[in-house]
């Protein structure tokens, strides 16, 4: 079975349970694939970037496999506003968010293709020196693991959602980020728009963040901030001390 998100924002859990940690999010107009289902819920895999995880049988709308193969070729469009409307039947205003997805408007097969979208759109790769002002979109949006909008957002949700407004595709875990790319040696050899990755005491991948000028680095921690980069790894200037530890440097695009 195969389905398409009709509402807003929906969370996607760990396991079938409202009590279950939000794993990511599915925004308005993502399409996924349903690979099981337990009583009211369904596991998922989202067709962007193959997540798998739980939602709510509830909030999302069934759609045929034809319309699903459809949509995944089609061009991707986006919302480029921080927040807009759709206009749906009877003239009810749905509000979506920054970055979701309105390539259905395209397929006339769809249900969802009587709503109507006169806001902001965005689509197709864009120079690299964008991603920075695409980043400023999300400044001082809360730090929310599982997020992936101006109203919650963790790291490595805010550098997909910050490289797929751009057109650049990217998976949707720091770790799994961490292995795209091209490695760099230092800091100088970074362009704004890198990434640059974090780990723990264990080795593990564990932050993500995107390199700016003159050794400035934004990212989600607490909040999506504005923080200092040096080799050691970013520096919070607030408190005066360093909060990530540097491990890779990587020129995705």
């Amino acid at each position: 079975m195969f389905g398409i998100c009709n509402l807003a924002i929906v969370p996607v859990r760990s396991e079938p349970s409202d009590r279950s940690e939000i794993v990511t999010q599915l925004l308005f107009g993502e399409h996924i694939e349903i690979l099981e289902r337990q009583n009211q819920w369904a596991k998922i895999r989202i067709q962007y970037d193959d997540y798998v995880g739980w939602v709510d049988s509830k909030q999302y709308q069934i759609i045929s496999e034809e319309q699903f193969n459809q949509l995944s070729k089609e061009a991707i469009i986006l919302n480029a506003d921080l927040i807009d409307y759709i206009t749906a039947p009877n003239n009810l205003l749905l509000p979506i968010p920054l970055g979701a997805s309105l390539s259905f408007l395209n397929n006339g097969e769809i249900n969802t293709s009587n709503f109507d979208f006169e806001g902001t759109k965005t689509s197709g790769i864009k120079p690299k020196n964008a991603i920075i002002n695409t980043a400023f979109m999300y400044l001082n949006a809360p730090y929310l693991w599982g997020g992936k909008t101006p109203f919650g957002i963790d790291c490595s949700g805010f550098t997909q959602m910050v490289y797929k407004l751009n057109g650049y595709k990217i998976h949707r875990d720091a770790s799994q980020q961490a292995l795209e790319g091209e490695p760099l040696s230092f800091i100088e050899e970074s362009e704004p728009g890198d990434l640059a990755f974090f780990d723990n005491d264990e080795g593990n991948i564990i932050h993500v963040g995107i390199i700016m000028e003159n050794n400035y680095i934004i990212h989600a921690s607490g909040k999506v901030r504005i923080d200092r980069l040096d080799h050691t790894g970013i520096y919070n200037p607030e408190i005066n001390k360093h909060t990530h530890k540097l491990r890779v440097i990587k020129k995705i695009i």
